[in-house]
């Protein structure tokens, strides 16, 4: 059996968000572990849905992409509400995601949003424009050296078609910008888009088959799913809830 979704950028964000709560290591790091999770936009979701609670999202972001021109000017994004450090389901209080790391182990979850996505290569890529390397410079070999699972969401607008590691040469090349601009570090981990999210939570496959839109679903995507009656039942259900949640989101 088959169906089509389409989702815009924030509905994807949600149902990420709920792939991501609903994963096996996850899951186990909650109980008996510990789960970090950095800020961003789809991370705060990712918060919500594994706390059980509404956040102020817009005060757990750091770095965003806005428009050059126009755009919504009531929006406020800060990086005002602490970091959630979960430690055996539990929040340890006054401790920054990249502080966790120094107490992590093997078989714990760190969850990091990215800037850009190459699917083919399963990497993600990451903008860095603070001088020592941001939130993924201060971790990223520490969960390399300690095999801590790094989950990446990251929805498939953020698709790019070049070689991940091209694209970072590129970004770091000794060279004169015109108004400065970050680099891209490219990083491998759980990669959980819509794809994956679908997958997780009502076993179908889902082929993203176009992109875009006008009148709010800019960016978004159309998915096509396959599975039995009851897996696309499911899948049509989630997507609803991620519709209803994300129904008047501004970003």
């Amino acid at each position: 059996m088959k169906a089509h979704v389409k989702l815009t950028v924030p509905e994807s964000k949600r149902l990420i968000a709920k792939g991501v709560a609903a994963m096996g290591i996850v899951k186990k790091a909650l109980a008996e572990g510990t789960v970090s999770i950095a800020k961003g936009t789809t991370t705060g979701r990712v918060v919500e849905e594994v706390l059980g609670e509404k956040i102020d999202r817009g005060s757990y972001v750091t770095g965003n992409i806005r428009p050059s021109k126009g755009g919504k000017s009531d929006v406020t994004l800060s990086a005002t509400l602490p970091d959630v450090v979960l430690k055996n389901g539990e929040k340890v209080e006054g401790l920054t995601s990249i502080e966790s790391i120094s107490e992590m182990k093997q078989g714990d979850v760190f969850v990091k949003g990215c800037n850009a996505l190459n699917y083919e290569q399963q990497l993600g890529g990451i903008l860095v424009g603070h001088h020592a390397g941001g939130t993924v410079g201060g971790t990223l070999g520490t969960i390399v050296a300690r095999k801590i699972h790094l989950v990446l969401p990251i929805g498939l607008e953020k698709n790019v078609y070049a070689d991940m590691n091209e694209i970072s040469k590129s970004t770091r090349a000794d060279d004169e910008y015109v108004g400065g601009a970050p680099t891209l570090m490219p990083v491998s981990g759980h990669i959980v888009t819509e794809i994956e999210a679908l997958d997780i939570l009502a076993g179908v496959e889902a082929l993203q088959i176009a992109a875009g839109g006008v009148t709010g679903a800019e960016g978004g995507v159309w998915l096509l799913l396959e599975g039995e009656k009851a897996q696309i039942d499911k899948a049509l259900e989630i997507v609803a809830e991620c519709r209803d949640l994300e129904e008047d989101a501004a970003f």
